[in-house]
C-alpha cells in the first residue's frame, strides 16, 4: 500500500475473516451534508433553493411569454 493509514489483514484459511482498515475520505463531505441538509439550517437551505427555482421558472416563463405573444 502507498499510505500508512490503509492496511489489509486476512486469514488465508478463512475467507470470511477479512479486515479492511481504510481511512474514510468522505468525512468532511458527510459533515457538510449533515450541517447543510439537516435541522433548521437544512430547512432554510431547502426553502431558499425552492424560492430560487420558482423565481427562475417565473422569469423564464415571462421571457418566453413575451416573445410568444409579441405579435
Amino acid at each position: 500500500m502507498e499510505t500508512g493509514e490503509a492496511n489489509v489483514q486476512y486469514n488465508r484459511w478463512n475467507d470470511d475473516n477479512i479486515n479492511l482498515n481504510v481511512e474514510d475520505s468522505r468525512t468532511s463531505l458527510n459533515g457538510m451534508y449533515n450541517k447543510l441538509c439537516t435541522g433548521q439550517l437544512g430547512i432554510a437551505v431547502r426553502v431558499a433553493g425552492s424560492l430560487a427555482v420558482m423565481a427562475a421558472m417565473y422569469i423564464l416563463g415571462y421571457i418566453t411569454g413575451y416573445y410568444v405573444h409579441k405579435c
